[in-house]
């Protein structure tokens, strides 16, 4: 078995070496497992760490125990909600659960500084597509910030194990794609287009298009309406900041509408949820780079990070020195401008 040892400025983990194949990767994940492992599968739930977590089931549906899907996150966005319904996913709150009766921790689609929650958690295995983060490790990693999703990432292993996916299991890595992809407008490699080829036939496309028809809450048109009143445009660079939130998905879904208008080159929108200030960022990603701004604005006072072209913050309020003045879109634009 071969690996590349990496080192960040604390502690080191192997990633799977670049030139493996699908098959070498597959038996190097197997091999972590015994039949007598509880597993649990924690990801932070949306469409692309859904469908990893369901891949991984089939995965390992013979190889151990029993298997627990987990998420920490409140699930409120719509479509989300419709997936995990029509797709029958069946999944566990992380803070419902006792750590110590599972005998092996997987995530995906994520890295454990993503949340606090993470933080103290040891895994056994960690598959993402989002760029590397420092000071943690994993008995397996395989991480490919170029591949468009984590989904493309699971269609390969099942390949390698030659399981054809049930039409469910098609569906939500199918449905994956297409959004951290965009319907491939973001930036993707070959093998994103692959396994979305492959998906094709075996997906069923009248769920797909439930699942994406499912998309707001008359509730919810309101924070668009607040967005546009409230969002000022300088030198290209919009900002929306919409108050406190029930989600922070709706961010999410305004920030990428707005990032739709024309002679627009950075889209910021920000919102209050619990204690924290959520932010997400938006650009064409091809001279600019979301997440490292995210990362350089906000990396020191909580959690940020993403891709080139999308990205997003969440920062305790009570890390900001805001001296207990109202956020405004004002607020916004000035805790950012200056790194712009």
């Amino acid at each position: 078995m071969k690996t590349n040892k990496k080192k960040s400025s604390k502690n080191s983990r192997y990633c799977t070496a670049p030139g493996n194949t699908a098959k070498e990767r597959l038996r190097q994940f197997w091999d972590i497992f015994q039949k007598d492992d509880d597993v649990l599968v924690v990801i932070n739930a949306d469409p692309d760490a859904l469908a990893c977590a369901m891949a991984v089931k089939r995965l390992l549906r013979y190889r151990v125990k029993s298997i627990t899907i987990s998420y920490p996150n409140e699930v409120r966005r719509l479509s989300n909600i419709t997936m995990m319904e029509v797709l029958k996913v069946q999944t566990e709150k992380l803070q419902s659960l006792k750590l110590s009766d599972y005998t092996k921790k997987v995530m995906l689609d994520s890295q454990p500084p993503h949340l606090p929650i993470f933080e103290n958690m040891q895994f056994d295995a960690v598959i993402d597509h989002h760029p590397v983060t420092n000071s943690w490790k994993a008995t397996y990693v395989d991480i490919r910030p170029d591949y468009g999703a984590a989904a493309s990432i699971m269609v390969e292993y099942l390949r390698a194990a030659e399981l054809k996916p049930s039409v469910y299991l098609a569906t939500a890595l199918f449905y994956a794609i297409k959004v951290d992809t965009h319907n491939f407008d973001k930036k993707a490699r070959i093998a994103d287009a692959i396994s979305f080829r492959y998906l094709f036939d075996i997906a069923n496309q009248n769920l797909v298009r439930k699942i994406e028809l499912s998309e707001l809450r008359m509730s919810e048109l309101g924070y668009f309406k607040t967005a546009l009143a409230e969002m000022k445009v300088s030198k290209g660079r919009l900002y929306a900041h919409v108050g406190r939130v029930r989600s922070p998905d709706i961010l999410v879904i305004i920030a990428d509408f707005l990032n739709q208008v024309h002679d627009i080159s950075w889209v910021l929108v920000s919102g209050i949820h619990g204690e924290r200030l959520v932010v997400i960022f938006r650009c064409d990603g091809y001279k600019r780079n979301a997440g490292k701004l995210a990362e350089k604005i906000f990396g020191e006072h909580g959690s940020a990070g993403g891709h080139r072209e999308a990205a997003r913050a969440e920062v305790p309020l009570k890390n900001l020195d805001l001296q207990d003045k109202i956020i405004t879109t004002s607020t916004l634009k000035g805790l950012t401008t200056g790194h712009l």
